[in-house]
């Protein structure tokens, strides 16, 4: 194999050895055993980010409930997972500092967000109409909405609105898209995803082409 080569290329190559030596153990009978036979290849990741465009923003939130709206919003502008956004509690939040502090996380490490002027908004005006609950977002009795009932209400709402191929998730991957298009740098968005590594946001490097533009052309005026 090639120093540096990708994930999938070294992949392919390693599944090719694999098979020959097994048909030289199993068919020709030349080796005993394989050492392929101790551990698994990994089967490389799709790569494919699917994000929410404008106009296929602009056709989604006619089609949500109030209350989903809300969630939707409230997701493409802080990137939380929905488990996160489910069990968000008021007590997480300052509107003061304008911070939320997510404590149910993937990593098990909490992370302290800071929000923008629609979440802000939002926020506010959920805490002017709230009813007692501790959920920022609650169902009808004040207990945390269902994962099963979010999902199905989004994925009616998606139908709708006529968008193809796109789940609840993919509002995570819109948020992390959309700063990245604006140039924000890589390792930040990292953080507001709360990822411990670059590793999982680098899927969105190929994407950060107009933060490169004003680089490439002061190529124009080096000579």
């Amino acid at each position: 194999m090639k120093d540096g080569a990708a994930h999938a290329t070294w992949t392919k190559e390693l599944q090719v050895l694999r098979n020959a030596l097994n048909i030289a153990k199993d068919e020709w009978e030349w080796i005993d055993a394989t050492p392929f036979a101790k551990f698994k290849i990994s089967t490389p990741k799709n790569g494919v980010v699917r994000w929410l465009l404008f106009s296929e923003e602009a056709c989604l939130m006619p089609k949500c409930p109030d209350w989903l709206k809300e969630i939707v919003a409230f997701a493409l502008n802080t990137g939380m997972r929905q488990g996160e956004i489910l069990s968000l509690k008021w007590s997480q939040v300052d509107l003061e500092r304008q911070e939320i502090t997510v404590l149910i996380t993937k990593n098990k490490e909490p992370r302290t967000l800071p929000i923008n002027d629609e979440v802000q908004n939002l926020l506010k005006a959920k805490m002017a109409t709230r009813k007692g609950s501790a959920y920022v977002f609650p169902s009808e009795s004040g207990t945390m909405i269902g994962k099963n009932n979010l999902s199905r209400a989004f994925r009616k709402a998606v139908k709708e609105a006529g968008i193809v191929k796109f789940r609840f998730h993919d509002l995570r991957h819109t948020f992390a898209t959309r700063l990245v298009r604006l140039g924000t740098d890589l390792y930040k968005v990292a953080k507001l995803l709360g990822h411990k590594t670059l590793a999982m946001v680098m899927r969105y490097a190929h994407l950060d082409v107009e933060s490169l533009r004003a680089d490439v052309a002061a190529l124009n005026t080096s000579r």
